[in-house]
């Protein structure tokens, strides 16, 4: 049975739907509210509520040319910005704190036998969640739509380990950051399965502050791989934990969002929000 925040999530997402879609004739609140069934003073207070500003606003914010801005007004100084403006406050910079650890050869090489992985299904803003955790720390997160089917692509990258259906404290850590409360995101570690490279442009991610946005080419510079860019791209795509890894702040050079492994529909509302966050 649908929840009421999967319910209102559903809604938003067809709003960001028809919006995208329909940007250049910039349709107003009654139009918007119309195509997902709701009066329009419901669907203007629904959607204030779950982003944080009105729907006239996010428009602008889902934009080519907001992203265009994005780019431009951080393209000199991004990572610069996340490491030396610690004061700006912890909303912009909390991914900071999380840290990574990699997942030793022989791990990496067996598929994760021996290791026991704790999972367990939660409910965030832009949908549903499987988040799974080692001893070590958080190894999977993504959105889905069918339980079985996200428990099948995790149990896919980890073929060989022991699975147990169970909410800890390290999942419970991770998922603050949905409420907002990012005093605990210091304990949260991540305990991951990837190459040299992926963990070096996974860590990568973790600095672009909140609300900002890079590019593929970017983050290749970054970590002194200027002609790397399509394989940035694709250790990108293989990001193994949604929204903590922040891949979703990775766009294209020329303003366009590009692709994301959860969907463009949920990608675009990530920025959204995250832009609508830090300018309330």
């Amino acid at each position: 049975m649908e929840t009421q925040d999967q319910l209102n999530y559903d809604r938003i997402a067809e709003a960001i739907d028809f919006i995208k879609t329909n940007f250049k004739t910039q349709p107003n609140l009654d139009e918007v509210a119309e195509k997902v069934h709701l009066s329009p003073f419901h669907f203007q207070r629904l959607f204030s509520d779950w982003a944080g500003t009105s729907p006239k606003k996010f428009l602008q914010y889902i934009t080519v040319e907001h992203a265009k801005k994005l780019l431009k007004d951080n393209q000199t100084s991004l990572f610069e910005t996340a490491h030396e403006t610690g004061l700006s406050g912890t909303s912009r910079l909390h991914d900071l704190f999380v840290n990574i650890e990699g997942m030793s050869p022989a791990e990496y090489k067996n598929g994760g036998k021996n290791l026991e992985i704790n999972f367990s299904f939660a409910e965030s803003p832009f949908g549903n969640l499987l988040v799974a955790s080692t001893a070590k720390g958080i190894c999977h997160m993504a959105f889905y739509d069918h339980e079985q089917t996200a428990f099948d692509i995790l149990k896919g990258h980890f073929p060989a380990a022991i699975f147990q259906r169970k909410l800890d404290i390290l999942q419970q850590n991770a998922l603050f950051i949905f409420q907002n409360d990012w005093s605990k995101l210091h304990q949260i570690k991540l305990h991951l399965k990837g190459t040299d490279f992926q963990l070096k442009v996974w860590e990568t991610l973790l600095k672009i502050p909140m609300g900002q946005l890079t590019t593929y080419g970017a983050v290749a510079q970054h970590i002194e791989k200027p002609n790397a860019s399509r394989a940035v791209g694709t250790a990108i795509g293989s990001n193994p934990v949604a929204f903590l890894i922040p891949c979703h702040r990775i766009i294209q050079s020329t303003g366009n969002l590009g692709g994301y492994m959860w969907g463009n529909t949920r990608k675009t509302a990530i920025i959204g929000w995250e832009s609508a966050k830090i300018r309330v």
